[in-house]
């Protein structure tokens, strides 16, 4: 037995044993492992020496074969693995077979057994021969599609698993196994070990072998620059190969063995079998990744759907339902950056249902993160650095903080668009599963967040919405159109917040509504083709083209636009010129049915409102007039009384003529007191902002130009001076423009002026005269009186400053910023106290100045002799 390897090897290869192994003592296969420490060296590049010759290596591969049949003819392993076989093997297996159970228990063995069992590895996996269960299971295989491969180097292994459906079921079970077992190490993967050589020492040098280590630091670092190309191919060779069978990746078999039975149901005795050689573990572990116990598990699951995200190859189940999609529509695409799976998804509608389908099913399961998004988190490294470096990775909150922030000035412009393609694929609808409508509305389930936070909402109002009946047809967004079109029913809070934000998206940007996007694609095309998308510019283009669009895009316009009416934080332009003056305003009313918009347009005429804002306020109520639907309290005080009342005017309804306002104006005694209280609002706040030829107030274009107007044009007036302008031509007949006194025998002649001769005699039209009464609250003549008594309390104010040499607002201060004080209660009327001592005081003073008292002094002159007074 000593000297066992000698008779098979010494002829061949004297030369060679005198030449190398002439001071190595025979015996335990000591002179075969010289031989093949040999032909190790000179597998290595650069290697320039003797090489063996072939009869040599034909010689050992025959001595190392016939010893793989028994383990006692393999005295070196024998000897370090006697104590681990009696332990772990005694009795359950045939010799032969002896390594095989050594090998599946290699973590329970000593260090000494260990090494010898992977040195008898590493043989086997160089020359397919060596391992006697591969061999016998084989061979046949070998012959039939095979023969031309060469036995070393691990080529025969390759070339079997290329042919894997048409080899024998018994050849699929070793190929399998040793496939398996080959998987720890690198060293063990033959072709990727000397491919990869030179980027192990550049890229791994401090990496030690074992437990797959070394292939994952060269996973990870397959993109660097310098990676070597050939390497490259190998890895993800390697990677494509795992992703087809969890038990080809041997961290995630250790790390997630308790959580692949209890999670997946997949029993421990199905571990080492061929059987279900497919992804169906990896994808349970996935889809069900929230019930994962083991926190190794989950992080390694994370990276293996990082893995999925970049690269349609390490996603099995989608790269074989698409295999012929990609072959007609993606062919010259190459993989690798999620090239592929965009491509495929901007064909979205070209693709065969088992294709679109899976598709679908991978974009659910990244939807939830970033780091399953690989072409915007590699565009987005610096703006996530930058404006979301605090936030948690997971549920979409760093693709949210992306959203909030992309407008910033210095948000890149690649990871913008990045973001502006995840929001519209996010928007788009496909179902899933016909038979379950919750779990088929493709949008909830594509965005994240809203599907966790709406689940139970969809279910309950909108589980009808899809109206398509094929798995692979899309829904068209009418999932989501359903939640936002019945936002205010909505009671699950974090729904109707994700709900909200969603509408925020198709606000900003008209790409995220699919179903407007679709209806107003040709109008984008004609009228708003330069205009770039975000920040509502789109839409604002649009409506600048209203009476243009065609019928479906306007249908879908005035549907956004009477949601956006709810709520100014959907209406971006106007929130953000009007920023300031909310703050100042309107700090504490709460958002939603037009509560802010309503405040804002109350406080219009304050001194403090921007120019910008006023604008903005300014066309929002032009359309509000020209559509009662976008006016959200009329429309909720007046939506049963316009069926009876003005159904023959609801033909004009889309035609932005303001025929419903008209109606309502016109047959005020009809309604309800509520519609005409908020009718007199609207035709008061149409008043306000008068414009000649404008719906509604165009009955007032004569006698505003006669009466108000006169040879003045309207950019002379401000805000509200029109409508006060009528209101006193209803009130009194005093002339348009009143000259504002100089002096305060002015103002008190103005303040004496006789009541009688301020009757209330309209010089209004008729028609005229009818919406203005309308629109002005209470007692027209009363309101116009405390307008005028208001009016005089201020001249009063500027006749003291000047009478008393202060500069004009010194009793008035405005600082930046700040608007007008309000007094209310107690401080109201000491404050009405004050202000009416200080103009006591004004007139006394003014009045003792004018009659010269001031120069004029009396007193006592005391005179030696006679006293007298004297002046």
């Amino acid at each position: 037995m000593a000297c066992e390897e000698a008779v098979p090897i010494a002829g061949p290869c004297l030369e060679e044993l005198d030449q190398w192994c002439a001071a190595v003592k025979p015996g335990e296969g000591r002179l075969a492992k010289c031989i093949t420490d040999q032909l190790a060296d000179e597998s290595k590049p650069g290697y320039a020496g003797t090489k063996t010759s072939e009869p040599c290596k034909k010689a050992l591969t025959s001595f190392k074969i016939e010893r793989s049949d028994n383990i006692n003819r393999d005295l070196p392993l024998a000897k370090a693995c006697k104590t681990d076989a009696d332990k772990l093997c005694a009795g359950n297996f045939e010799h032969y077979s002896i390594l095989g159970c050594l090998r599946e228990q290699v973590e329970d063995l000593g260090a000494a057994c260990k090494e010898e069992v992977f040195k008898r590895q590493m043989e086997a996996a160089n020359d397919w021969r060596t391992d006697k269960e591969l061999k016998e299971a084989c061979d046949a295989d070998v012959v039939s599609n095979c023969k031309d491969a060469k036995a070393e180097s691990g080529e025969v292994q390759e070339c079997l698993a290329k042919h894997r459906p048409l080899l024998s079921w018994d050849c699929q079970e070793q190929l399998f196994r040793q496939e398996v077992e080959n998987a720890e190490d690198l060293r063990l993967s033959i072709k990727l070990f000397h491919a990869c050589l030179a980027d192990k020492k550049t890229f791994c040098a401090d990496v030690p072998p074992g437990n797959a280590r070394a292939k994952e630091c060269l996973e990870d670092n397959r993109e660097q620059p310098g990676f070597s190309p050939a390497c490259k191919v190998e890895v993800e060779k390697m990677m494509e190969a795992r992703a087809a069978d969890f038990r080809l990746d041997p961290k995630l078999r250790v790390l997630c063995e308790e959580d692949i039975q209890h999670v997946c149901g997949f029993e421990r005795d199905s571990m080492d079998t061929v059987v279900g050689y497919d992804a169906r573990v990896i994808q349970c572990l996935q889809d069900y990744r929230d019930e994962i116990q083991s926190p190794a598990c989950s992080a390694r699951v994370q990276k293996i759907m990082e893995y999925a995200s970049s690269d349609i190859r390490f996603d099995v189940p989608l790269a074989e339902a698409c295999f012929e999609d990609r072959q007609e529509f993606c062919s010259n695409v190459p993989p690798g950056s999620a090239r592929v799976i965009r491509c495929l998804q901007d064909r979205r509608l070209e693709l065969s249902y088992e294709c679109k389908a899976t598709l679908f099913d991978q974009e659910v399961r990244m939807a939830e993160n970033i780091d399953f998004q690989f072409p915007m988190k590699q565009a987005c490294s610096a703006d996530i650095g930058r404006y979301c470096k605090d936030v948690q990775h997971g549920h979409a909150k760093i693709i949210r903080c992306l959203e909030e922030n992309m407008e910033q000035p210095a948000f890149n412009a690649t990871c913008k668009a990045q973001v502006q393609k995840h929001a519209a694929n996010a928007a788009t609808d496909y179902r899933h599963d016909a038979h379950f409508a919750c779990e088929s509305v493709g949008v909830h389930r594509l965005n994240y967040r809203l599907s966790i936070a709406c689940h139970d909402t969809i279910m309950d109002k909108c589980a009808d919405a899809c109206t398509s009946t094929s798995i692979d047809q899309p829904c068209g967004g009418t999932v989501l159109r359903c939640l936002t079109e019945k936002l205010e029913e909505v009671t699950d809070a974090e729904c109707k917040k994700e709900v909200f934000y969603f509408v925020k998206m198709e606000v900003r940007d008209f790409r995220n509504d699919i179903i407007l996007a679709e209806a107003c694609h040709s109008d984008v095309e004609t009228y708003c083709k330069d205009t770039p998308a975000g920040e509502g510019r789109v839409h604002t283009c649009l409506r600048e083209k209203y009476d243009k669009l065609t019928d479906a895009c306007r249908k879908e316009e005035l549907k956004l636009a009477i949601l956006q009416s709810q709520n100014t934080e959907l209406m971006p332009n106007l929130a953000a010129a009007c920023k300031a003056e909310r703050a100042a305003h309107c700090q504490g009313v709460r958002p939603g049915k037009a509560r802010v918009f309503t405040c804002l347009l109350s406080h219009i005429e304050s001194a403090d409102y921007s120019a910008g804002c006023r604008d903005q306020l300014a066309a929002q109520q032009a359309r509000r007039v020209k559509d009662w639907r976008l006016d959200y309290d009329l429309r909720q005080a007046c939506k049963d009384d316009v069926p009876k009342v003005c159904a023959e005017a609801r033909s004009e309804e889309d035609k932005g003529t303001g025929a419903i306002l008209k109606c309502l104006v016109s047959k005020v005694d009809s309604l309800s007191s509520s519609c005409a209280r908020e009718t007199g609002r609207a035709a008061r706040y149409a008043l306000q902002f008068y414009q000649p030829k404008a719906p509604v107030t165009d009955i007032c274009d004569s006698d505003i130009a006669a009466l108000c107007l006169g040879s003045q044009g309207l950019d002379q007036f401000g805000i509200g001076q029109v409508r006060a302008c009528l209101a006193s031509q209803i009130a009194v007949a005093l002339p348009p423009e009143v000259q504002v006194p100089n002096d305060n025998k002015a103002v008190r002649r103005l303040a004496e002026v006789p009541k009688e001769a301020a009757k209330p005699v309209s010089k209004l039209a008729p028609a005229c005269d009818t919406l203005v009464r309308l629109a002005e609250p209470g007692d027209v003549y009363a309101h116009y009186n405390t307008a005028m008594s208001a009016a005089a309390i201020s001249t009063q104010i500027k006749t003291i400053e000047q009478r008393l040499g202060l500069k004009e607002g010194t009793l008035t201060p405005k600082e930046a910023g700040v608007g007008f004080l309000t007094l209310t209660g107690w401080s109201a009327v000491l404050g009405i106290m004050a202000l009416i001592a200080v103009s006591i005081f004004g007139a006394v003073y003014g009045y003792w100045k004018y009659k010269g008292y001031d120069k004029m002094t009396t007193y006592t002159r005391v005179q030696k002799g006679e006293p007298g007074p004297s002046t």
